[in-house]
């Protein structure tokens, strides 16, 4: 019997001599990675191991981004001890104003390449399977063990495959591919299981939109999503990846644990209603809902492509009245390329706020949270109550064209409807 894309990459981590789901194996990494929120609690618990070095300080880095810049003297001690310890370590930190969300640069700077396993103390680990890496998030004590070891325990996970065939329409984007997937199997459907996406639908997605995709796999409770690497990734990593690596895809005959099937010719773009990225309908059952907040941008859809799809919306308009938009670009790289671009200015002039790289919002630490009774539309990846704010206001997920487009309208509404005849 042939082996998943997850279970190679596993059993080339592992002693074991074969693997299975549903065995427990002690896993190497090729990297890990903490922030300002996970950080200081795995650094406390790796000193009660009795450990004063981590394993490798060069497949170690820490981010600040969550808490970023600091909202109080708490969230400032916070980045502070991650600063010194990685200053002590001799590891890879990026503070602020020097990278951006964690997922963005590891990929922008090289870290993560095909077959990498990568253990990150956030739960979006799994973005980096854009890329071909068995990537997962673990709790800090398990991060402590991690930074100590270089090792985790995981029990192997089934895969589920996810066919994405055909081409996708006007304003569907990789974020409605996997609202599509979560809305057919719900928030516990991968439980214990990855994801690997593929087809000719998979294959055509840039690796923006990649990246989208894997970003919500854990939001169907899975480990992690994967893209098997291709051509595709291979010119995205030309210049940028810091080791040679080999694609790998599963063996013809390997076991799937289910598999689905997902036409994009006939999926329109998706909306995720309070408070559940499992509750999931069309655009259309969510048309002429009110909106105070659009918030596009974050780890799940801060890229290049997620910019210009929102200023392609913006060009010539103005946010309505009653509506704020906050804009996030996931790096300063990105950033810097949007300013270039002309994007920020077209930002600005609709009536945006353009915000420094940061997780703030999101997660409701700062930055554009929400007052009791207010509605949002968010390129983000929960909408859980209280997520963003207040548990009384409510957080709709959506792609970052529809999100532009009810910013402008004041509410959820069809891109085309504000684009007119304009073809995405």
């Amino acid at each position: 019997m042939g082996l998943t894309l997850a279970e190679k990459i596993l059993l080339a981590h592992t002693d074991a001599e074969e693997i299975q789901p549903g065995e427990i194996v002690m896993v190497a990494c090729d990297l890990v990675m903490a922030n300002d929120i996970s950080g200081s609690v795995a650094f406390r618990e790796m000193a009660r191991m009795g450990v004063t070095r981590v394993f490798d300080r060069s497949k170690v880095l820490m981010v600040a981004d969550h808490f970023m810049p600091a909202k109080d003297v708490k969230s400032a001690e916070l980045q502070r001890i991650l600063k010194d310890w990685s200053g002590e370590q001799g590891v890879k930190f990026y503070d602020q104003g020097r990278g951006g969300i964690e997922h963005a640069v590891m990929v922008e700077d090289g870290w993560v390449v095909p077959g990498d396993v990568v253990a990150g103390g956030d739960s979006h680990t799994c973005t980096h399977g854009a890329l071909g890496a068995f990537a997962t998030g673990l709790g800090s004590t398990d991060i402590a063990a991690c930074l100590a070891f270089g090792e985790f325990w995981q029990s192997v996970p089934g895969t589920i495959k996810v066919d994405f065939s055909g081409e996708k329409q006007p304003f569907v984007s990789g974020k409605d591919l996997i609202l599509a997937v979560i809305a057919q199997i719900g928030v516990g459907g991968g439980t214990n299981h990855v994801l690997e996406f593929v087809g000719d639908g998979a294959a055509a997605l840039s690796i923006d939109e990649r990246l989208a995709v894997a970003n919500l796999a854990v939001e169907a409770g899975s480990e992690t999503g994967i893209f098997p690497a291709d051509e595709v990734t291979r010119e995205y990593l030309d210049g940028r990846a810091t080791r040679d690596w080999v694609p790998q895809r599963s063996d013809p005959d390997a076991r799937f644990a289910r598999e689905l099937d997902i036409e994009l010719g006939s999926l329109g773009p998706l909306i995720a209603m309070p408070h559940s990225p499992g509750n999931v309908v069309s655009l259309d059952d969510a048309k002429g809902i009110p909106i105070d907040q659009a918030y596009i941008g974050n780890c799940s859809n801060g890229t290049m492509t997620d910019l210009r799809q929102a200023a392609q919306v913006f060009e010539g308009r103005k946010v309505h009245d009653r509506c704020r938009v906050i804009i996030v670009p996931a790096s300063v790289k990105i950033y810097r390329e949007a300013l270039a671009e002309g994007l920020v200015d077209t930002f600005l002039e609709a009536g945006a706020i353009v915000s420094t790289p940061t997780c703030g919002a999101c997660f409701g630490g700062g930055m554009g949270v929400l007052a009791a009774g207010e509605k949002a539309v968010a390129t983000t990846n929960r909408n859980f109550k209280g997520r963003m704010g207040s548990p009384e206001a409510e957080v709709h997920l959506a792609n970052s064209w529809v999100a532009a487009a009810a910013a402008v309208a004041g509410e959820i509404v069809d891109p085309a409807e504000v684009l007119g005849s304009v073809v995405a």
